[in-house]
């Protein structure tokens, strides 16, 4: 069954002929090559273009070897290309070495429109800027969403939900038919992929340091971290003597390989980032559970991670939230850090988004909602809880709404 990826096809229909270099980005195996060679292609060819005008050229393959070649490669496009306006359709770009010169000589011709994927470091948004001098357009992917995920299971939400938690959402899976499959797909893919290729392309010398400290993340997920933090754990666990300088160079490249993502905190009172510490959530909860032997099935975390993933394929930013009390008690004036779990921002759009598993009673409700109450701007503030239940509206204006009610509802952050 086929997947239908509607978020990443409008932002690419979107930047149709924009004049500049589309680079889609993501963790490796998300569905980045399958988006832009079949969906993209398709939708192309059903509004009339003729597929003699489209150029793809998939770059990790043994037969397109010859074309790694920057100028050779250059060369096939422009014998490629005929009188029409043409689309140049590049997988895994960073198997070109020198690929930015290619790039940067390609968009200086007429009539060609460029979509690249890319899979590493060499792809981060901040080198697409640099290395394109500006004429690069990221669209970053990441893997199924549940409202992407569920469509592969008509009529069976529950069902998919229980997968989904556990297996998370690499396109992949759908062609495991059963748990053992599932399992052995997944941690082959974290070890003999994601980690090889970071030991690879960055040349680690401390790879069981590596391994530690992607375990640790793995172990930790929506839980404030440091480099400190990691540098003692590795001292005390695995008798490391790495520097907290070390330490945030390899979190820093786990970082580059899409594999987790650094939410940093923000204080909203004070309008500013705090340094440090920071919190750490994975690309797909299912690579984690994988790498965790699925031993930590602890669903508050599960849940807080597969929010923040959902609010970041919606094109948010996300950040942790603080807010910072003042009391006086007996003279003596106490200070307190209340946190919201993710300020979402995109463009002048803001919300604030609390994760509870359980809600059992009102005193676990006033201490989700107490941070909002502190927050003294007019910005939605939700409530996102683990029962399936129905949206209600509290007299301050917060909304609670259960995990698949905010997961499936394109629209559920402006309910």
């Amino acid at each position: 069954m086929e997947v239908k990826r509607n978020r990443y096809m409008e932002m690419l229909i979107n930047r149709k002929w924009n004049g500049s270099i589309k680079v889609v980005t993501g963790v490796r195996r998300c569905g980045k090559s399958y988006l832009l060679f079949n969906l993209f292609k398709d939708h192309l060819i059903s509004e009339g273009v003729d597929p003699k005008n489209i150029v793809e050229v998939a770059l990790d393959d043994i037969k397109n070897r010859h074309l790694r070649d920057p100028l050779a490669l250059y060369e096939h496009i422009v014998a490629s290309v005929g009188n029409e306006r043409c689309y140049v359709l590049l997988d895994e770009i960073q198997f070109v070495e020198g690929f930015e010169d290619l790039m940067n000589g390609l968009i200086r011709i007429k009539d060609i429109d460029v979509y690249v994927t890319g899979s590493n470091s060499k792809m981060l948004s901040k080198d697409v800027l640099t290395e394109f001098r500006g004429r690069g357009d990221e669209v970053r992917i990441h893997p199924f969403s549940f409202s992407e995920f569920v469509t592969a299971y008509p009529g069976r939400e529950e069902e998919a939900w229980k997968l989904y938690r556990t297996f998370g959402g690499m396109p992949e899976l759908l062609t495991r038919k059963d748990e053992r499959q599932k399992i052995a797909y997944l941690q082959n893919l974290f070890k003999k992929v994601y980690l090889k290729d970071i030991k690879e392309r960055n040349e680690i010398r401390l790879e069981n340091e590596l391994d530690l400290i992607v375990d640790f993340l793995c172990s930790s997920v929506g839980s404030l971290t440091n480099p400190l933090k990691l540098s003692n754990t590795l001292k005390s666990v695995g008798n490391s003597k790495m520097d907290n300088e070390t330490a945030c160079r390899y979190l820093e490249i786990i970082e580059e390989s899409f594999l987790f993502e650094r939410s940093k905190r923000y204080d909203i009172r004070g309008k500013k980032y705090f340094d440090t510490p920071s919190k750490y959530y994975t690309a797909d909860i299912g690579l984690r559970n994988a790498r965790l032997n699925f031993r930590q099935q602890d669903e508050t975390h599960i849940m807080e991670n597969i929010i923040y993933n959902e609010l970041r394929s919606r094109g948010f930013s996300v950040d942790v939230g603080v807010v910072e009390t003042r009391s006086v008690k007996e003279n003596i004036t106490e200070y307190k850090q209340l946190e919201i779990d993710f300020i979402a921002n995109r463009g002048s759009q803001r919300y604030y988004v609390q994760s509870a598993y359980r809600m059992p009673d009102a005193e676990k409700e006033e201490q989700e909602v107490r941070p909002f109450l502190k927050v003294k701007d007019s910005f939605k503030k939700i409530i996102v809880v683990g029962d399936d239940i129905y949206l209600k509206r509290d007299g301050n204006g917060v909304v609670t709404m259960g995990i698949r009610q905010f997961l499936t509802d394109e629209n559920s952050l402006d309910l």
